[in-house]
Order: C-alpha cells, then structure tokens, then sequence
C-alpha cells in the first residue's frame, strides 16, 4: 500500500512510527513536501518541490540476507525504476554506497534505518529539481512523473528485487547491482572522517562491502564517502 501525505519532517521518521504501530511489509509513505529529509551522516538531503521523498517498510526475518545488503536491492530498484525515464542515449550508474549518479552528479539517494525488526528504506530522487551539484530528471530532459505515480513504479521494482534477494541471497543482487554500477577498476576515494584512501575498485564482499585495491594491497571498506575519480 503506497500513503500519500501532503508534508513530513521525515519520511523515515514517519515511517519508523508507522512501523512501530503495525505497519506491514510492502507498506510506502510518499510525502509530497519534505522539511527535514537527510541523508547518511545526518546529511540534509534538500526538500525540493517535485521531487520524490519515500520510504518503504521491509519486515526482517529470521532466514533473510544480511539487513545492511538492503542497499544493494534499493539502488538495483532505483537504477531500473529511473532507466525507464531517461531520454534515449542517457545512462545511470550506482555508487557504492547509495548514489545514483548521471555524469557524476547525485540523481538519487538511499537511506536505510532500522526499527525494531523492521528496516525503512529511504529513497530520494530529484524528478522535477536538483540542489547544487546534483542533477534532475528533467534538466536531463527525461519524462518527469508526479511523485505518486513514481512511488508505484519504484514500489513495484522494490517488491521485485527483494524477491530476488530473499530467493537468491546477496551475491545474486550483488550480480544485479555490479551491473548497473562503477565498473571493476574504476578509480575510488574513500573518505573515513579525516582519512583518504584511494585506490581501484574489486567489487563486493558477500556482505556487500566495497573491496578496495591500494598500492599495499585489498582493503575492505564497510563505511565511508565514496567519490569517483
């Protein structure tokens, strides 16, 4: 079921509560108007009007993949719900963690919180406007849903991917996020407080952490700002 409300400080927040008084699985809250969004870090993730702010209820069980691996099925469903607004000749790629990125600049964001046995998955795409540095559905000339109707196909998407997840387990969304990502090889900086590593990315550990290949060899990085160089 996708709820639509007119404002929310936060939809996670929002959500959290929904989720603590009997919220199901499969459950989506869309607020049209966003005044406290953030992102990782406690990051303002910017509230612009247009824009989809939304988040999705996941019940965990006791059988389920490793909950921190939700992030690859959210980007995989945000990769595939966002390719179907593109123009034609335009791509998106993932970045680990929770980026989605057209030419480098930030199309979409996730977030992922727990409560309880619940985890709220959190997702923000700029559809209709972008703040500086990031870039929007429709300055790429892309078709530009309203935000219920993107909340639907996201939804779906989700539903699907989480299917995968659960039947396959991590490596098989693993497989489907490496392919709509930063390719192996790709130049990384990692940035973990007041340190910098760079290196080459090696892929995925089976708990999705990003596998970094420095100049003394592979590093493992479960946390941490990821840019492209």
């Amino acid at each position: 079921m996708i709820r639509v409300v007119a404002e929310a400080g936060s939809t996670n927040d929002l959500m959290a509560d929904w989720a603590r008084a009997g919220a199901g699985e499969g459950d989506w809250l869309v607020a049209r108007r966003q005044t406290g969004g953030r992102g990782r870090d406690g990051r303002v993730w910017a509230g612009l009007d247009g824009n989809l702010f939304a988040s999705g209820l996941v019940r965990l069980g006791r059988g389920d993949p490793p909950a921190q691996t939700l992030a690859l099925v959210a980007g995989v469903a945000v990769a595939e719900t966002v390719a179907t607004w593109l123009p034609a000749g335009r791509s998106a790629m993932l970045k680990w963690p929770n980026d989605l990125l057209v030419d480098g600049a930030k199309l979409a964001g996730i977030l992922i919180e727990r409560a309880g046995d619940a985890a709220i998955v959190g997702i923000g795409i700029n559809l209709a406007a972008a703040p500086e540095g990031a870039i929007s559905l429709a300055a790429l000339g892309g078709k530009v849903p309203d935000a219920a109707s993107a909340a639907e196909t996201l939804a779906g998407r989700f539903g699907a991917a989480l299917g995968r997840w659960r039947a396959g387990g991590v490596a098989r969304i693993a497989s489907e996020w490496a392919a709509c990502a930063h390719p192996v090889g790709a130049p990384l900086v990692v940035r973990r407080g007041t340190e910098s590593v760079q290196g080459a990315f090696a892929g995925l550990t089976e708990g999705g952490a990003l596998r970094l290949l420095c100049d003394g060899g592979e590093i493992v990085i479960h946390a941490g700002d990821v840019a492209l160089r």
